[in-house]
């Protein structure tokens, strides 16, 4: 069941929201707590029932072991020696399980490929979200074992685990942040402005997964295709393929997020916020405070930081920085191009720390910033073709076709005049801008149209300004123009009432979120 789809919107969200506050309204909060743990469940096990008993084994399993190091930390201080070896089993078990379903095959296959053996594995189906609980179960193990979980009530727990407006894709939550909002009343009791901003919220990311996200999908999908068999692209349709993923996975990962945020602002909880106009980010730094942040707030606290950070030298930083982008990217996907992805990261990182040793003290002023966010995003666009493309081939291919290497159509005018200056590699022809896969003056403009939207558009937060969003109330971005500030008024209700309903007409029951993957 997915949140752009009939059956959630029209039937599913409303069960489960007006039978939690009638529950609720009645003072019988840990029912209405059960009943929202029953429709996370049913909400998860809608695609594959049979998955059900990972989710409950892996609660099961972990609220046991997080409970006793909870009370080993009680009795004897915070980090107990005596629990390392339970907590060390719990991660470990953990971990295991993840492997088990997300890299067997690809673990088999590069032994196979490697030795030359014929092992075979049967085929195993990701159980869906399992990246998302086990990190977030993983880091509540942490947490007890320091004597920071004081609630053990297994209730909260299973919600903790099982709310299914983050349980699929995040955002990445800690224990500390989700338990205590459970147990506070007012959480129990329907608020109007709550209903509202949540709701428009939810619109708000709706449009940018069935608008913004699947119309891009219509470019990004067939020209990556092209590529991957052996269709050369010409430089025109490479930027196109690139971009039109980057604009993509931004929008339907970001749509998905606000529209978790916006579900949870209904039930009278806060999730964090997961997304800050990453694109505009003035290094690869800046990018990784602004993109999947709960997933780079887990990577820092819980790799980066134990390896050592940055507190052990330069090297031994970039060395960690690596590691931890590495382990980033297998953690995206079981496949090499995923883990290209993360090298080419913790590659941007190294040398960001490198050149900001080199210009310390440097003023920087407009003109740095203007090239910082350039050079960062072209970056990011780069790799994120070896995150999209299947093969390494494929985004050798879709890469090539950027630099030009399979030739440029222009018009005739400015052939010519290329073909006298670029390298004798490129060749250049003249002609219109009509790509072999799609119609290439229409996805010119409406992937610059959609940019747009990305670089120079205000975020959700910003459109959000006056109910602020987010675990604490936090000021995530700079105030935007009173003309873009959302208020519970006629005219801006008019409006986001237009902009789910664009959302909902372009509802598919097939177009999955692309992180459902991950």
């Amino acid at each position: 069941m997915l949140f752009s789809s009939h059956a959630f919107l029209f039937a599913f969200l409303p069960s489960a929201l007006v039978g939690f506050f009638v529950i609720g309204q009645t003072g019988r909060t840990r029912a209405a707590l059960g009943w929202l743990v029953v429709m996370s469940l049913v909400f998860y096990g809608w695609w594959e029932p049979a998955y059900l008993l990972v989710l409950i084994g892996s609660m099961l399993f972990n609220y046991g072991i997080g409970s006793h190091l909870a009370v080993q930390a009680l009795r004897h201080g915070p980090r107990p020696n005596s629990a390392r070896l339970v907590l060390a089993l719990g991660i470990g078990t953990n971990l295991a399980l993840l492997g088990y379903f997300k890299y067997a095959n690809f673990f088999v296959e590069n032994v196979n490929a490697a030795l030359a053996t014929a092992w075979s594995t049967e085929r195993l189906l990701l159980p869906l979200a399992i990246s998302f609980f086990t990190f977030q179960q993983i880091a509540f193990l942490i947490e007890a074992w320091r004597g920071e979980v004081t609630d053990r009530d297994p209730l909260r727990y299973a919600l903790f685990v099982s709310f299914f407006p983050q349980l699929i894709a995040g955002p990445i939550v800690h224990h500390r942040e989700m338990i205590p909002q459970f147990a506070r009343l007012r959480t129990f009791v329907p608020r109007f402005d709550a209903l509202a901003v949540g709701l428009t919220i939810f619109a708000i990311g709706l449009f940018k997964k069935t608008v913004l996200a699947d119309g891009m999908a219509a470019y990004a999908d067939p020209l990556f295709t092209a590529a991957e068999s052996g269709i050369p692209l010409t430089i025109t349709e490479g930027w196109l393929a690139a971009l039109a993923y980057t604009f993509q996975l931004y929008f339907d990962f970001s749509g998905y997020s606000d529209m978790a945020i916006g579900l949870a602002r209904l039930f009278g909880v806060d999730l964090p916020i997961n997304f800050n106009s990453p694109y505009k980010a003035v290094n690869i730094a800046d990018f990784w405070r602004r993109w999947h942040m709960t997933l780079s707030r887990f990577l820092r606290d819980y790799i980066y930081i134990p390896l050592g950070g940055g507190r052990k030298g330069p090297s031994r930083r970039h060395v960690n920085l690596m590691t931890t982008m590495l382990l980033g990217g297998l953690w995206h996907g079981a496949g090499w191009t995923f883990v290209a992805w993360g090298g080419l990261h913790g590659i941007y990182l190294v040398v960001n720390h490198l050149w900001r040793g080199m210009t310390a003290g440097m003023p920087g002023g407009v003109a740095g910033r203007v090239v910082g966010r350039a050079m960062t995003f072209i970056a990011v666009v780069v790799a994120w073709v070896f995150f999209r493309a299947e093969t390494f081939s494929g985004a050798l291919a879709v890469l090539r076709a950027m630099a030009g290497g399979n030739g440029i159509v222009v018009p005739e005018r400015i052939a010519g005049v290329l073909s006298s200056v670029l390298p004798a590699w490129v060749s250049v022809s003249s002609g219109g801008l009509t790509p072999q896969v799609v119609n290439g003056a229409v996805a010119v403009v409406l992937v610059t149209l959609v940019g747009a939207i990305a670089l120079f558009g205000p975020n959700t937060q910003q459109i959000l300004w006056n109910y602020r969003l987010g675990l604490g109330n936090k000021r995530l971005t700079t105030p935007p123009s009173h003309l873009w500030r959302w208020r519970l008024q006629t005219g801006w209700a008019a409006a986001t009432a237009c902009v789910a309903a664009f959302g909902i007409l372009g509802m598919s029951e097939k177009n999955e979120f692309l992180y459902f993957n991950f």
